[in-house]
């Protein structure tokens, strides 16, 4: 196998220091970093309770690891190597040792949900003082604080660090480009102890809104002196085609007035009596046909926005112009399905029409105030959402709108009496979500909306798993609400498998770390993916996601941009 190896492939996995590894999408960097790891296992350097640690961002990308570890690594060599995304490692720290930085015993997770409501109505200067407050005073952590407050840890306590990187004398950081200064200050704390390899592509740092800054590599470099390997040149991921020259020439301008044969780019208009999505749907549809013949094939849809996103979801769920419904699974963020779920949990749990009505009602303040994750909830939604928690309190209401809401939430309240419960925890929840859909209000339609993209509901889901224990052991679903919270965390830290088969649409952003069969790009007519183009710093970051989107392709990449007004980048 070695013999397939480059010359710098070959010396990185003889390093026995600190290492810096760059490459280019499909350079083999993770492939190689688990060999490496392999080797170090049977060469016997680790010592009985040491493991290599792998740490990666997202859990999609974790799932993948440990998927591609499975296959190179024996069992038995697997239990030295540990792979887990910066939160779940925190986590195993921080449950056991946080009390030491804020002198309470046992805390308590805040998920992202549950934060993006608290937060809303707090200017955003202070979301960082909240957050802290709620650490040091209330016991409540939120997932920002995760990398900072081991990074602290480990500084206050040498001792405490000495255990953990004895536990861990190898670490392995992927897409180090994109780690944000708590995470470089809790990887510096590591490195003093533990040896330190990073895998960057600074050409794919895509994450600069969350922290992570083009002079992160150098840091590492200045800070570890590193030996340093490049495997430039190198693409296993889509062999034999020019998806990643076209890539790297977008980079530069050089793809412009250039043909490329599995880089495709369509220049789309307006088609009377069709939707502004028509192309891109039919798209999709040539894609599945091209692939027809290929075993568990995988299409990936991928859009500048979130709004786009579902817009589009909704059409490729139509059989509207003549293209038939398309089945696609949608990579939604977690707290519109997630606080919506909170709603429907209300009416799974049952009880007294009026207490279900209160509970409902606090629940629907939640998802208002929430649902828009870390974008700020305009005024006229947080007035309402507080119009609904004073009603709770008083039983007084003013204006026609909040009224219908909360005459709503009676009757459904009343309706979910009448309801006879079966059992199945996904019947059960498809037939409260109907209430909500068909409701002439639309705070309460927003959340059958919203709930829609619930993924914690498949079969063998932790959610599912847990209604149906309540059902069996009460013949009811009383404590869905914890049940519906419980699975919501759990979710955050799994690194469950997932199923890359079939449609998938997700924005530029999410389609990190992953790969499909062919990728469809669709740069909307008015959702577009150079958004600012007067701000060459979005512009960089905008041409530098693009290349990551057009590198996820195995076999063939299509854009769709408007003919009118095509993307600066085409």
């Amino acid at each position: 196998m070695t013999a397939l190896w480059s010359d710098q492939k070959l010396g990185f996995l003889a390093c026995a220091e600190h290492a810096l590894a760059l490459g280019g999408p499909g350079a083999g960097k993770t492939h190689v970093a688990l060999v490496k790891a392999r080797d170090e296992i049977r060469l016997g350097r680790l010592k009985p309770g040491q493991k290599v640690l792998f740490l990666s961002f997202a859990r999609p990308t974790v799932a993948r690891i440990i998927e591609k570890a499975s296959e190179l690594i024996s069992r038995e060599d697997l239990q030295w190597l540990e792979v887990s995304t910066y939160h779940g490692f925190a986590w195993t720290i921080l449950r056991s040792h946080a009390y030491l930085l804020n002198g309470r015993l046992g805390v308590q997770l805040l998920p992202p949900p549950e934060a993006a409501a608290h937060l809303t109505d707090i200017d955003k200067n202070g979301h960082d003082a909240e957050k802290k407050r709620l650490f040091e005073q209330e016991g409540l952590l939120h997932f920002d604080l995760f990398a900072r407050l081991v990074g602290e840890l480990f500084q206050r306590s040498g001792r405490l660090a000495g255990i953990y990187s004895d536990s861990y004398p190898i670490v392995i950081l992927d897409e180090f480009q994109d780690t944000n200064s708590d995470e470089w200050a809790l990887i510096q704390q590591l490195g003093q102890r533990s040896r330190l390899i990073a895998l960057a592509d600074p050409d794919q740092r895509i994450y600069e809104f969350r922290g992570a800054d083009p002079r992160r590599v150098g840091e590492f470099v200045e800070t570890f002196q590193p030996k340093h390997f490049d495997f430039v040149g190198e693409n296993h991921r889509s062999s034999g085609t020019d998806i990643t020259t076209y890539g790297n020439d977008l980079l530069t301008g050089a793809n412009k007035g250039r043909t490329y044969q599995q880089v495709r780019v369509n220049r789309y208009g307006f088609m009377y009596g069709k939707s502004l999505h028509f192309s891109t749907k039919a798209a999709v549809c040539a894609a599945l046909t091209r692939l027809k013949n290929v075993p568990d094939k995988s299409i990936a849809i991928l859009v500048p926005s979130k709004r786009l996103m579902l817009d589009l979801s909704d059409y490729l769920s139509s059989t509207a112009d003549g293209l038939p419904e398309l089945n696609h699974d949608v990579a939604m963020d977690a707290e519109p399905p997630a606080l919506a779920a909170g709603v429907i949990a209300t009416l799974l749990e049952g009880g007294a029409a009026a207490d279900v009505a209160s509970r409902m009602l606090g629940a629907l303040n939640s998802h208002i105030r929430g649902r828009r994750g870390g974008k700020p909830t305009p005024q006229a939604e947080l007035d309402l959402a507080g119009a609904l928690s004073g009603f709770v309190a008083t039983g007084k209401v003013r204006g026609a709108k909040r009224q219908l809401i909360v005459n709503e939430v009676r009757r459904i309240s009343a309706e979910r009496q009448k309801f006879q419960l079966t059992g199945d925890p996904a019947a059960d929840w498809l037939h409260l979500r109907g209430l909500l859909a068909s409701s002439s209000a639309d705070a309460l339609q927003q959340v059958a909306t919203d709930a829609r993209y619930l993924r914690l509901l498949h079969r063998g889901s932790v959610l599912r798993t847990n209604l149906g224990s309540l059902w069996r052991a009460q013949g009811g679903y009383q404590g869905a609400e914890e049940a519906v919270r419980s699975a919501l965390v759990q979710e955050h830290f799994a690194a469950a498998q997932k199923d890359w088969r079939g449609i998938h649409l997700m924005t530029i952003h999410k389609s990190k770390g992953k790969e499909f069969d062919e990728v469809i790009i669709y740069d909307g007519m008015f959702q577009r993916i150079a958004r600012a183009r007067d701000d060459q710093k979005a512009l960089a970051q905008d041409l530098l996601a693009l290349r990551v989107g057009v590198t996820r392709a195995i076999r063939r990449t299509s854009i769709l941009t408007p003919k009118r007004d095509p993307c600066p980048f085409l």
